[in-house]
């Protein structure tokens, strides 16, 4: 299975690759609780709707891929920009290692790909003036 979204973001493929790291991604992304383990910005064990999980982060033609090694379901996601046919946006596209899943299990990826939606900016939050 497969789910595409457009992010309400403006970046180029340096920013993605410089910010979406795997420490980030609880800071990131609202399904992502918690950075269990940092093992630098390609690295690590993270908490999220399905549990803990270990991440992996590589760098790609446009952004990044993630991927989560030890999922029955392969899951994997890429954050990308400078394709057609909207090559101004970042384009999130979520996959899983099957055609067919139960509806709840659907569900959970659905709220995951829309919980990208809320990033509309990769600068971290600056506490103070």
């Amino acid at each position: 299975m497969e789910f595409f979204r457009t992010l309400p973001l403006r970046a180029g493929t340096d920013s993605l690759q410089a910010e979406l790291t795997v420490p980030a991604l609880p800071r990131l992304c609202p399904a992502i609780d918690t950075l269990v383990e940092d093992a630098g910005p390609d690295a690590g064990i993270v908490y999220c709707l399905w549990g803990e999980f270990r991440v992996r982060r590589e760098c790609i033609n446009g952004g990044v891929r993630f991927s989560l090694p030890g999922c029955p379901n392969a899951l994997a996601w890429t954050l990308t920009t400078g394709h057609p046919p909207t090559p101004e946006a970042v384009m999130l596209h979520l996959t899983i290692n099957r055609q067919e899943h139960d509806p709840d299990f659907v569900e959970s990826l659905e709220f995951f790909a829309d919980s990208w939606l809320e990033l509309t900016s990769l600068q971290p939050p600056h506490d103070g003036p």
